[in-house]
């Protein structure tokens, strides 16, 4: 089991990981080593995930997410494999850890009066303004 918060704990047959090429920085072993990780997590069927943290999650990874509801996790910053497969896991961590947190909740506000008197006052001018740049128009006698 994988501990992200107090309360979730991934299993770790809910993740999947496959190396894969990785391309820049390498050297000789660039072309013939698997060094970069891809994790994935399949969260529209995960046990361990509730449904509100499933729908922020969903906010949260964007691209990240399929239509199929899997996340998927790129890792290819280090050389090593070990390193990405840490960085990826982190990242995993991270993100569901960040969906588990419930947002803030918005308390309405109402402007204060002396916020729309300004406002009042910037339309009066704005419009003072607009009226000066037209033409005067032409008297006829």
């Amino acid at each position: 089991m994988i501990p992200v918060t107090d309360r979730i704990a991934i299993d770790e047959d809910e993740i999947e990981e496959v190396f894969v090429r990785a391309g820049g920085p390498g050297g000789q072993n660039v072309n013939k080593v698997a060094t970069a990780v891809q994790l994935r997590f399949d969260a529209l069927h995960s046990p361990s995930l509730d449904e509100k943290t499933r729908a922020r999650l969903r906010l949260f990874a964007g691209r990240r997410m399929t239509a199929d509801g899997v996340l998927v996790i790129m890792a290819r910053r280090f050389r090593t494999q070990e390193r990405n497969r840490r960085d990826a896991y982190e990242r995993l961590i991270d993100l569901i850890g960040r969906a588990a947190q419930p947002g803030k909740s918005r308390v309405p506000t109402r402007p204060t009066a002396a916020s729309r008197e300004r406002r009042r006052e910037a339309k009066l001018a704005r419009g003072r303004t607009k009226r000066l740049r037209q033409p005067v128009e032409q008297q006829v006698e």
